[in-house]
């Protein structure tokens, strides 16, 4: 090579970080530093992840149909709360109470503080929906439960696209086969008098036992879910000491998140 001619340099391309939207181009594009290419999630593929949680809510809302059902309530008036309601802690609450001939106040704000729990796990996954507009995000938290939630933050990462389609797909059957379940409790309810002597009272927290389980051995951080548990213990008893025991069971389940989240940073 002589003098006069210089080498043009290779130019490398610019690596783009991930398109924070679920644009049709962010389908082609690949993930920076030769990661794993963007994922499109499907609203079929939301149907197909729920189907392992069926099961659950089979079970569950069977048993939350018959409880009402034991309680006086109709098969419509059971359906209209898994449509419209749609919490399973609340439909056991609402059902009793209203047995007990609790005013609706006092039932509409019981069930408000036991569905707190919903704003920690919606905070969880905003950041995987930030981008849609607030009238999508309003129709998928409304669906939000505690099992969709369970998969929903295993199965989304900064890598899938169209989250919505698939919360969405996962969303509408967990919610169809709760309302199909209660409304077959609420029928069998009625042969059924007293529920308590089949355990069916103690459906819920049964399922709330085992996701809790299924997390710890999915997580596999021991260490810190002792000390959540741990702190959890010391929080209700200390909070119990001042409040009333249903707000008690929140501050403390909200401090030991907070601890939960100082401790793994």
């Amino acid at each position: 090579m002589n003098g006069s001619h210089t080498e043009k340099p290779i130019e490398h391309p610019i690596e783009n970080p991930i398109l924070p939207s679920d644009s049709a181009a962010a389908q082609a594009e690949l993930s920076p530093s030769g990661q794993l290419p963007l994922e499109r999630l499907t609203f079929w593929g939301g149907v197909k992840d729920c189907i392992p949680t069926l099961l659950g809510y089979l079970s569950i809302g069977f048993a939350a149909g018959v409880v009402g059902a034991a309680e006086g309530l109709s098969v419509l008036e059971i359906g209209l709360m898994s449509v419209f309601l749609y919490a399973g802690s609340a439909q056991f609450i609402v059902a009793g109470m209203m047995s007990a001939g609790s005013s609706i106040l006092s039932i509409i704000v019981t069930v408000f503080f036991v569905n707190l729990r919903h704003l920690l796990l919606s905070a969880a996954l905003a950041p995987m929906f930030r981008q849609y507009s607030a009238k999508k995000n309003f129709i998928l938290g409304a669906q939000l439960t505690d099992e969709t939630f369970g998969v929903a933050i295993n199965r989304l990462t900064p890598n899938t696209t169209h989250r919505d389609q698939w919360m969405l797909g996962m969303n509408i059957t967990a919610q169809i086969n709760w309302v199909l379940a209660t409304l077959v409790g609420a029928w069998f309810g009625t042969w059924i008098p007293n529920p308590q002597q089949f355990g069916l009272g103690f459906a819920l927290p049964a399922m709330f036992a085992g996701l809790v389980v299924q997390s710890l051995i999915h997580r596999k951080k021991f260490r810190t879910d002792l000390i959540v548990a741990g702190s959890t213990i010391v929080y209700f008893v200390l909070a119990f000491l001042w409040l009333p025991g249903h707000i008690a069971v929140i501050a403390a389940a909200v401090a030991a998140a907070i601890t939960g989240m100082v401790v793994e940073r």
